[in-house]
């Protein structure tokens, strides 16, 4: 079954923490993820809906490297049945319009290193990858609106 996606807005930050221990269960500090999340304009994240029952989340956040870190979270039950590459494909979409690179951490973990691997990531300084991305323009389908004229 294909997941619904849906852009995180900073009213959902509920879901960052909620998924946090899934996409970090080894890291200290889990509050670094998700305190104050969507209140710069470099937060930009994911949801995914399967059955109306969010199964995961992708969402980046910078921290004490200039370059964004990557959190991906897809609840146990539901992985391997392709909702992580469906977050991953729309999210890098998105993300070369707003970030050079992406870092994530992999923790050692050779499944992770091996998923990222598949996405363009490479290694970097310890447990780190990194992502270069493609400076993109965002592009949006246009639907007639006019932000210069007042609605009726």
């Amino acid at each position: 079954m294909t997941p619904i996606l849906y852009f995180l807005r900073s009213s959902e930050s509920k879901i960052v923490q909620n998924m946090t221990k899934h996409a970090h269960k080894d890291a200290p500090n889990l509050n670094i993820y998700y305190d104050f999340y969507g209140l710069t304009p470099k937060d930009m994240g994911l949801y995914a809906l399967l059955d109306s029952t969010i199964v995961g989340a992708i969402w980046t956040r910078e921290l004490k490297s200039k370059t964004p870190r990557l959190s991906l979270a897809i609840l146990p039950q539901h992985r391997g049945e392709g909702v992580a590459k469906a977050m991953m494909e729309q999210f890098f979409l998105e993300a070369g319009a707003v970030y050079e690179s992406l870092e994530v951490d992999t923790y050692g973990a050779a499944e992770l290193i091996s998923f990222y691997e598949k996405f363009g990531f490479t290694s970097s300084v310890d447990t780190l990858m990194i992502k270069k991305l493609e400076k993109k323009e965002l592009t949006r389908p246009s639907d007639g609106y006019d932000p210069r004229k007042w609605m009726d």
